[in-house]
């Protein structure tokens, strides 16, 4: 009788095995996370970096997907709190290490193959003692998604760029996307020219704002191609136009990038990304990306990017008395009529 109740319940336990690919299969990559318990942490990670809707795209995805227990082991080495972690500036590119394109099963898997994450950075297989991805090992492997498939993995695999000093760095990040070109002479022009279309407050709001943001060098290039003096550019009556073609509503970081990749501008006009060598969007190169502010981020491009919809006008030259130029002369027509006054009142004074 013992050992059939053993046999009974070998083969319920069996048929819970086979049972859970099958109900996985009819869920996508983040259902199947927030339907388990164990998850909860990852769960949360992704909602806060918002990644949740990503991975509920077409995909396919294969996400090596750590435990509770994988981020409680983390946050102890850490010596940081869960608060901490969600806060973290670097959570997102944490997360996308733990994402490959495409979809990736154990049976596709080599000892010694390196696969490219999503973030940019690779990881590396080991299957000489079960299957391990860099240092974690894999659980539970095959969790089929209807967007693809899922790793469950013991140990939070942590980018080589990962800095827990990022946390206190994020204090002192630039407030806004203004600060941040506020802060470099080589943004002298484009702040010159926000100023001029009035755009400073718009871009110093909540945003979050994406810009791509030209060096001096780059709107030197433009006012050479365009045989112009950097006080017609700025004088230009579509000058809004070129600068709103320049931000992207929201945060985009170079890691949600892909090569073709089409973004609406605050110009209404859209940019296009092309990844085939180095980041390029719309015929600039970025130069140097995600310099990261409270209300967005900034790329710095080598190239301004001029919308269809700008026409190069000519532009008069102001004639007109610059204001500063009276203000220089109040103090000394207030003395004239002081003088005035005073050999008025002196004079009848004197003659009665």
């Amino acid at each position: 009788m013992k050992k059939m109740r053993k046999l009974l319940g070998f083969m319920l336990v069996f048929a819970l095995v086979l049972m859970v690919p099958a109900f996985a299969a009819d869920q996508n990559i983040v259902e199947i996370a927030s339907g388990s318990d164990d998850f909860s942490i990852l769960v949360a990670a992704l909602q806060k970096a918002e990644l949740v809707e990503t991975l509920q795209g077409e995909g396919p995805y294969t996400v090596f997907a750590p435990t509770n227990a994988a981020f409680e082991k983390l946050l102890g080495e850490l010596d940081i709190t869960a608060d901490d972690l969600l806060g973290h500036p670097q959570l997102k590119e944490v997360l996308l290490y733990h994402v490959v394109s495409g979809k990736v099963m154990s049976t596709d898997l080599s000892d010694g193959l390196e696969a490219d994450t999503v973030k940019g950075e690779s990881v590396k297989f080991d299957l000489s003692d079960g299957v391990k991805v860099n240092q974690s090992t894999v659980v539970t492997a095959d969790l089929e998604a209807t967007n693809g498939v899922i790793h469950v993995i013991d140990t939070v695999l942590v980018p080589s760029d990962f800095s827990l000093a990022g946390e206190a760095e994020s204090d002192d990040m630039p407030e806004t996307v203004v600060d941040i070109a506020l802060s470099n002479d080589d943004f002298s022009i484009l702040v010159a020219a926000l100023q001029k279309a009035d755009l400073v407050g718009a871009l110093q709001g909540e945003g979050p704002f994406t810009v791509f943001a030209p060096t001096n060098a780059a709107f030197e290039q433009l006012l050479k191609d365009l045989n112009i003096s950097s006080s017609d550019l700025l004088n230009q009556p579509d000058l809004d136009k070129v600068l709103l073609y320049h931000v992207v509503s929201g945060k985009v970081m170079s890691t949600d990038l892909t090569d073709g990749l089409e973004a609406a501008t605050l110009n209404g006009e859209e940019i296009k990304f092309d990844l085939s060598s180095g980041v390029m969007v719309s015929g600039s190169s970025v130069v140097t990306a995600d310099l990261e502010a409270g209300n967005g981020v900034v790329h710095v491009i080598d190239k301004v990017m001029v919308p269809s919809n700008f026409t190069l006008q000519e532009v008069k030259e102001d004639t007109t008395i610059p204001e500063t130029g009276l203000n220089d002369l109040m103090p000394i027509i207030a003395m004239s009529f002081i003088i005035l006054a005073g050999a008025v009142l002196l004079k009848k004074k004197i003659y009665g």
